[in-house]
């Protein structure tokens, strides 16, 4: 395995000698050194060419036509016809449109007892087999074939794998084969995964092929709140002035609508992060068991709620960009300079509101806390942090303060409404200002998490997530030192 210094060095570029018969033999100093065959030319085959010999290997690249494609490659490679480097190596990437694989067939001989390495991806996502290393095993029955490496892309391989992904999946029957191209993996810096046998590589292949399939329910939900709530703050602060009083407000549509939306998005979104557990909570209780299935669309909730999460932290970030802009828009001065003259005209010397002052401090001020705390949800969410967080940390940060945080946004936006909501002047329409609307979900959430912290409800709770049955009449006690007395609410905040 090569040191992990010489992984950061670039990888090996074209030198200016082109043309001419390159052997193996004479680029490679070591003759101990592995040998690693490639079949195909194409841009992958070329980029993981580069990545073995900057790992140290012999490799040897099979092309139909080696004379046209030798220029293509590192001057350390040897390109050959593919008999000859099916012959030299024993572990060889087949690197193919799997279309193509009956091209190989003369090599059936070639290629018996050696491993080979399926690097090939589907056009389309696939439900039914076979397949492409399942019939790239049919073809070659005496073969150990091994799939692999395609979720790593030509610009992966030929940066190194800190600028992309470190993991590659491997599915085979061949133990040995595995643990092969397992080796190799290491070598060049990867991480191999065992992705179970060669009928498990249907769906690696189909890996590649997704276009982010866990934020597609959490995208579309938080575009639709967006578009209803937009809808609505139109129809209320926009198209009523118009309709009732002839003034036209149209100018307030690419800010001041849109500054109004956000917020109640965010906090709609937030609080759809803490729905899901608290029904699973409530369904354990109310099934006095852990050890039943909760229904699939709840599953797959409990599955996106890190998306949501993000998807909330861009609406309240966008919404604090967008109140940072207020004061530059062209209304906004008018509206000021009006505002001093009519105080001017009616001889006001002090137009200092204490109310209105105190409001406005406690909602920006609460305002920013709770876009601190959803800035800590959203780094500690990523990767790189989250796998350096033990699973009381990660659970303290993503529970205990996202209820925080929800707790912090609820209150920025009650504060914001502050009596406007048993104002009748501001309902336009006999409808209610919009962040009414916003505040009966995270309420009925915080609501539901306190219930959850009622001692006879957390007990309860914590027994059945230690095992204990309701249908079982076993005699249950926790330890005194890891009972629910001390960690009931921890328990309870892991839903």
């Amino acid at each position: 395995m090569m040191p992990h210094e010489d992984m950061k060095r670039p990888l090996i570029q074209d030198g200016g000698r082109r043309g001419g018969s390159r052997h193996l033999e004479a680029s490679v100093s070591d003759p101990g050194t592995p040998v690693v065959g490639i079949l195909g030319t194409g841009d992958f085959s070329r980029s993981l060419a580069r990545r073995l010999v900057a790992s140290g290997y012999q490799v040897v690249v099979g092309s139909r036509t080696p004379k046209r494609s030798m220029a293509l490659f590192p001057e350390e490679a040897e390109v050959t016809s593919q008999m000859e480097a099916a012959s030299q190596a024993d572990l060889i990437f087949v690197a193919l449109f799997p279309e193509h694989y009956s091209t190989l067939a003369g090599l059936k001989v070639a290629l018996a007892g050696r491993t080979l390495v399926d690097v090939s991806n589907g056009a389309h996502v696939r439900n039914d087999g076979p397949s492409h290393a399942e019939q790239l095993a049919a073809l070659f029955p005496e073969s150990s074939v091994v799939k692999g490496f395609n979720t790593i892309s030509a610009w992966t391989l030929q940066m190194g794998p800190r600028d992309g992904s470190r993991q590659v999946l491997l599915c085979g029957d061949s133990g040995k084969a595995k643990d092969a191209v397992a080796q190799l993996c290491r070598s060049m810096g990867f991480v191999p995964v065992d992705a179970g046998l060669l009928s498990s590589s249907l769906g690696v292949e189909n890996l590649p092929l997704f276009l982010f399939p866990q934020w597609r329910a959490p995208a579309l939900c938080t575009l639709a709140l967006f578009v209803a709530f937009y809808l609505y703050n139109f129809l209320r602060d926009v198209l009523h002035p118009y309709v009732v009083e002839g003034k036209s407000a149209f100018y307030r549509l690419p800010i001041d609508t849109v500054n109004v939306t956000l917020p109640t998005v965010a906090l709609t979104t937030l609080a759809l992060v803490y729905v899901p557990g608290l029904l699973a909570a409530f369904f354990q209780l109310s099934w006095g068991t852990k050890y039943r299935r909760f229904p699939g669309w709840l599953d797959r909730w409990l599955t996106r709620r890190k998306q949501f999460g993000l998807c909330s932290f861009l609406c309240a970030v966008l919404h604090a960009i967008y109140s940072l802009c207020l004061p530059l828009m062209r209304s906004a001065r008018y509206k000021l300079l009006n505002a001093a003259f009519k105080q001017v005209k009616q001889g006001v010397e002090d137009s200092w509101v204490d109310e209105e002052v105190w409001r406005m401090e406690l909602y920006l001020s609460v305002g920013i806390m709770a876009l601190g705390l959803l800035s800590l949800l959203a780094v500690a969410s990523l990767p790189s942090v989250a796998n350096v967080l033990n699973w009381r940390e990660f659970s303290f940060i993503q529970s205990r303060l996202g209820y925080a945080a929800l707790v912090m946004a609820t209150l920025h936006t009650l504060l914001y409404g502050w009596d406007r909501a048993f104002d009748p002047g501001h309902y336009h329409f006999n409808l209610p200002p919009t962040f009414v609307l916003a505040l009966p979900l995270p309420c009925g959430v915080l609501l539901g998490r306190l219930a959850l912290t009622l001692p006879c409800v957390s007990r309860r709770l914590c027994r059945i997530r230690r095992g204990w049955e309701k249908s079982c009449h076993i005699r249950f006690a926790l330890a005194e030192t890891d009972g629910c007395g001390g960690r009931s609410m921890e328990d309870v905040s892991n839903v």
